[in-house]
């Protein structure tokens, strides 16, 4: 670590704590060439993998293009902020979890449907409609079909006494 006063490089650890969130450590440190004493603060760096899209462009991760993906899949529902909050962060921390410098906008787009069908089924239908680019009334009928949790009730083949 350069010194910020006289920029030598030799500078030595005096004291290290870790805050109280415990996220990052600060380190107190001394400088072996002019002897005057700074902090420094170490955190952890993630990096988000570029997504590659359809033509195969790439564009940097971006939360906020995830959230107006879900704000339009959501317009007018009732669904809490708070719960569309969990759900970015479920897909960050899904994407973090792969390791990968790169994925797959189709493996991203799939996770937003995830988390749309289990947020409200509207919602996973309109993002579905522009997502898989439904063309006629029947493939709104398919996706109909998918979000159908319990089926309709049967009628009794017999007749009540």
């Amino acid at each position: 670590m350069k010194c910020p006063f006289c920029g030598s490089d030799e500078t030595q650890v005096i004291d290290s704590r870790v805050s109280d969130a415990g996220d990052s450590i600060r380190r107190r440190r001394r400088c072996t060439g002019c002897q005057k004493r700074f902090t420094t603060y170490e955190t952890v760096e993630l990096r988000l993998p570029q997504v590659v899209k359809t033509n195969g462009n790439r564009a940097d991760f971006d939360r906020n293009r995830l959230r107006v993906g879900f704000a339009r899949a959501l317009h007018k529902r009732p669904v809490p902020t708070e719960y569309v909050d969990a759900a970015i962060e479920r897909i960050v921390q899904k994407v973090l979890s792969l390791g990968e410098r790169e994925i797959a906008s189709r493996q991203l787009g799939e996770m937003v449907m995830e988390e749309l069908y289990k947020l409200d089924k509207v919602a996973y239908i309109r993002f579905a409609s522009v997502y898989r680019s439904f063309q006629d009334a029947s493939d709104f009928r398919d996706a109909l079909k998918e979000v159908e949790a319990v089926p309709a009730p049967r009628k009794s083949a017999r007749r009540p006494a």
